[in-house]
Parts: C-alpha cells; sequence; structure tokens
C-alpha cells in the first residue's frame, strides 16, 4: 500500500505540547527570544539594548539569560548573587518538603534579570554540564522563579540551533524571535539556519537585528562600514521578514556593558521595535 493511501483518511495527530507552565506568581505577557546563528555577533548586548529600550518605553521588562555557559546579562548591568533571593511560596515539593520561588534580581533602573551567574558562589566558574541538564536549568527559569507581572520578556538565547535554544521554543511560550546578524558575507547562510529553525518550530520571526553594522567618524561622523557593504535588507527580504534596526560599533556603549552600567547609556538606536514587537494582550 503507498504512503498516500495509507495516510488518507486518517485524523491528524495533535503536535505534542512540551509547554511549562509558568510560576504561579508570574504574570509574563509576551516572550521574545534574542537568537543567532553563530558566536560573537552580539546577541547580548542586543538583548540588553532591547531590554533597556522596553523599559524606556514604560513597559514591566525582564530578561532570562538562557546562555547557560557564558552568561554576560549580570556584568552589563551591575546585578550580583546578593541580588537575588528566595522566599517561601507555601506550597509543599514532592517530598514534602516547603517550596520557596526565586525573586529574580533588579537592575537600578527596573529591568528583572535572572542568569546561571547569579546562583553561583563564583562568578567565573565555568559550567560544565550536559545538554539535559542545561536544559532543566532553563525550565526552572520559568518554573520556580517568581517573575511577578511582565510585559516584555527577553530570553537571551546560546548562538546555534542546539538543546538550548529547542528547549525554549517547546517549554516557553515564545511570542516571536528576533534574529541578530553582522555584515560579513556569511552570515547570510548562518541567518538562513535561525529562520529555518524558527519556521520548523512555528515560532515568528519579528525580524532581523544587523549588529556592528558600522562605526561613525568621530570628526565628520561618516559611517564607515567595517565588515564592507550590509546586505542586511536583502537577506531580510529573502527570508521574508524585516530588518528591524542597524546598529554601529560604539565604544562608550562596549565600555559602559563592561562597567556595568548600560543602562544608563543615553542612545538606544532600536526605533525599530516598536513597529515589530506583537502587541501586548
Amino acid at each position: 500500500m503507498s504512503e498516500e493511501k495509507n495516510t488518507e483518511g486518517r485524523i491528524p495527530m495533535p503536535k505534542p505540547n512540551f509547554l511549562v507552565d509558568p510560576n504561579p506568581g508570574s504574570h509574563v505577557k509576551k516572550v521574545i527570544g534574542v537568537v543567532s546563528g553563530k558566536g560573537g555577533v552580539g546577541k547580548s548586548s542586543v538583548t540588553g539594548l532591547c531590554a533597556m529600550w522596553s523599559l524606556r518605553h514604560g513597559y514591566k521588562t525582564a530578561i532570562m539569560d538562557c546562555d547557560i555557559t557564558g552568561p554576560s546579562i549580570p556584568k552589563m548591568f551591575g546585578v550580583t548573587a546578593a541580588d537575588v533571593s528566595a522566599v517561601p511560596n507555601g506550597r509543599k515539593d514532592e517530598n514534602g518538603q516547603e517550596g520557596a520561588d526565586l525573586i529574580p534580581a533588579k537592575s537600578t533602573t527596573g529591568i528583572q534579570i535572572m542568569s546561571m551567574n547569579l546562583l553561583m558562589e563564583d562568578e567565573t566558574q565555568p559550567v560544565i554540564w550536559r545538554g539535559p541538564v542545561v536544559a532543566g536549568v532553563i525550565k526552572q527559569f520559568w518554573t520556580d522563579v517568581n517573575w511577578g507581572d511582565v510585559d516584555y520578556m527577553f530570553v537571551d538565547m546560546p548562538p546555534g540551533t542546539g538543546d538550548v535554544p529547542l528547549t525554549v521554543f517547546q517549554s516557553l511560550p515564545v511570542d516571536g524571535i528576533i534574529i541578530v546578524t553582522t555584515p560579513q558575507d556569511l552570515v547570510s547562510m548562518i541567518v538562513e539556519k535561525a529562520v529555518n529553525m524558527a519556521k520548523q518550530m512555528d515560532v515568528p520571526i519579528l525580524g532581523i537585528i544587523e549588529n556592528m553594522s558600522y562605526i561613525k567618524c568621530p570628526h565628520c561622523g561618516e559611517k564607515i562600514a567595517v565588515f564592507g557593504e550590509s546586505h542586511a535588507e536583502e537577506v531580510a527580504r529573502k527570508e521574508g521578514t524585516v530588518l528591524i534596526d542597524s546598529l554601529p560599533i560604539d565604544q562608550k556603549l562596549t565600555e559602559a556593558m563592561d562597567q556595568g552600567t548600560v543602562e544608563y547609556f543615553e542612545d538606544i538606536p532600536l526605533d525599530g521595535l516598536d513597529k515589530v514587537l506583537p502587541a501586548l494582550g
């Protein structure tokens, strides 16, 4: 019997639902994943800028740092393990022990942050875990952390299409992703990988942000394309999405991130976000 005849008339089986329940105290309206097909494109920097843009536009904002083995968000915002706390939640675990919720760190301006580095005694200690353990931690960031009321949560994911992005896409109610790229020629192929994964996981692609697009001459203001001519708009059209913004290389921004004072950086060139972020329910 042919494949067509064998399946003809059958009722389509529903796709398995791997979503995990949020913490009872969390009320997150929109979850936005920030992804890249490769490392070194400044994905965490873009995540931080997106969160700052959201907060400055009056939204309650959070960052879930899912780059478990290479977290950089806490340093960027100047938060430490001392800023995370645990409170009894009145529920008992499977062993009958009193449960507790984690309360995320909060930056000076009010962005809530949870990261593996905030749970380590020594932030320089490496996390040497296999994929299933990392995936379990990410689920716990959703189930065991009491985020409270959040309008936009930005999820900083590690590069590539491996365990962690798969876990986030399957376990969290992701409303859309932003793909971060750079102007190099190889990037068009890398972007396509990220796009194809999102399509296979039925996750909406909100758009592309091109990072390190140019530098501005400090004397005349001319834009200099350090990595060559940008093809971001062309790639975005090819993939059926939009170019949200092109971000420059900015030494002052880099210094602010290194010093943990990024949220005081005045110029956030992400005007395109208001056109692509999904409306709050």
